[in-house]
């Protein structure tokens, strides 16, 4: 019933702090699909942070079991965040981290709780407002032409990709694309 889908939606959003995932997670069980799809389409999404991970690894202090607790705060946004400057900075991504993870858990169930009361999320316009926070994260890191064509090309594969791909593949494909593209 309602209840076990509100404590459903809470627990994926307090264990997978990676919205694009839940989102895509979500849409899929909610369309009828399977949760074999529903969880390779999460993995897919979230592959995107092996690449992440790796670009900010040297600036986690500490043994291995802190190391893998702390990285659960990298997300696009506390990632992009910290290396704003032109290098990764810790205490930017884990203070970002911190502010995010409960403003998300916490949002999560505001939504569940309040429902339909808050009214038809299609009607916020969220497709354009993720759009426009990643075009924001973006901009620092736009300081060469290499760097400016490696997100043209990975915007265009992402585009090209949307309409005939399942969920997670254009972004997996995107970020190869432009990972390749800045080594060039």
């Amino acid at each position: 019933g309602a209840a076990s889908t509100t404590r459903r939606n809470y627990s994926m959003s307090a264990t997978t702090f990676a919205g694009s995932a839940q989102f895509a997670a979500g849409s899929i069980l909610m369309q009828g699909g399977g949760a074999l799809a529903a969880v390779v389409a999460a993995v897919l999404l979230n592959a995107r942070y092996v690449p992440i991970s790796v670009t900010v690894a040297s600036i986690f202090p500490g043994r291995a079991p802190r190391r893998l607790v702390e990285s659960q705060l990298i997300v696009d946004e506390s990632w992009a965040l910290a290396g704003r400057s032109g290098r990764f900075e810790y205490p930017i991504l884990i203070g970002a981290g911190l502010l995010f993870y409960p403003l998300w858990v916490g949002g999560t169930a505001v939504g569940a709780l309040a429902g339909s009361s808050l009214g038809d999320p299609k009607d916020y316009g969220l497709d354009a407002a993720f759009a426009a926070l990643f075009l924001s994260l973006l901009r620092p890191y736009l300081r060469s032409r290499q760097a400016l064509g490696a997100a043209l090309l990975a915007a265009a594969v992402t585009l090209t990709l949307l309409p005939v791909a399942p969920a997670g593949v254009p972004i997996v494909a995107a970020s190869a694309v432009c990972l390749l593209g800045l080594r060039r």
